[in-house]
C-alpha cells in the first residue's frame, strides 16, 4: 500500500520511496525504508497530510505520499 491510502491512525512502515523531486529531501528528514511512522490527520479537503515520523509532525502533500510504499504494522 502507499502512505496515500493510510487511513488516520494508522501505524505504519515505510518500505521504500520512489523516484521524486523530494525523495533525497524525504530521507534527509528522517523518512528512510524501516522508519515507523503514524498517520495522525488530513486537512479538510484532504491534502495535505499530517505524518509523525521520529519526534516531529511532517506534512506532505498526497501526491508525494503516493510514491511512498508502507506497511501497516499496528
Amino acid at each position: 500500500m502507499t502512505l496515500k491510502e493510510a487511513k488516520q491512525g494508522m501505524t505504519l512502515r515505510v518500505d521504500s520511496i520512489g523516484e521524486s523531486l523530494l525523495k533525497e529531501r524525504l530521507m534527509t528528514m528522517g523518512l528512510i525504508p524501516g522508519v515507523q511512522i503514524k498517520v495522525l490527520r488530513s486537512a479538510p479537503l484532504g491534502d495535505p497530510m499530517a505524518i509523525g515520523i521520529r519526534s516531529y509532525n511532517l506534512a506532505m502533500r498526497r501526491d508525494d505520499a503516493a510514491k511512498i510504499e508502507v506497511t501497516q504494522v499496528g
